[in-house]
């Protein structure tokens, strides 16, 4: 059993499959909603989201590449994201991870040589932002109320 399942027993365990593959030679244009688990290989310009499931995993693998914001219970992360993350349960950030952006999260495991440029804030410091779409969490307070 692996290190990031041993931390996960705890809480909600994401989902053992991967539903969905980005190909490494593929690039998605366009924000994706999804559940279950989704791998990327490739390369996506647009927002990922996790849906409302618990179980829904994000991995994004060395040669990826996601300029967006990301909202998903399980991330792991070995690729390059622009853009903020936020794991509403676990994020792990592999040795080739690189984010420029901040990063929300519950619990974070990281690895030597992982890259953040940006903040990392503890959920628990997250006013609660429930009744807001997953990536409109990310906007700032005055964003919010469009002044």
């Amino acid at each position: 059993m692996s290190a990031w399942n041993k931390k996960l027993e705890k809480s909600e365990k994401p989902c053992g499959t991967i539903d969905t593959l980005i190909g490494p030679k593929t690039e998605i244009k366009g924000d994706i909603v999804f559940s279950g688990g989704l791998r990327v290989d490739g390369r996506v310009k647009g927002n990922l989201s996790g849906g409302t499931e618990v179980g829904s995993v994000l991995i994004v693998s060395e040669q990826a590449a996601v300029n967006g914001d990301i909202s998903v219970p399980h991330v792991v992360l070995n690729g390059t994201v622009k853009g903020n993350v936020r794991a509403l349960e676990h994020l792990e950030l592999q040795e080739k991870a690189e984010v420029q952006g901040d990063i929300y999260y519950k619990t974070l495991q990281m690895a030597l040589g992982a890259r953040i440029n940006g903040k990392l804030i503890h959920e628990s410091e997250v006013r609660s932002v429930s009744h807001l779409k997953p990536v409109e969490a990310f906007k700032k307070p005055s964003d919010a109320s469009g002044a």
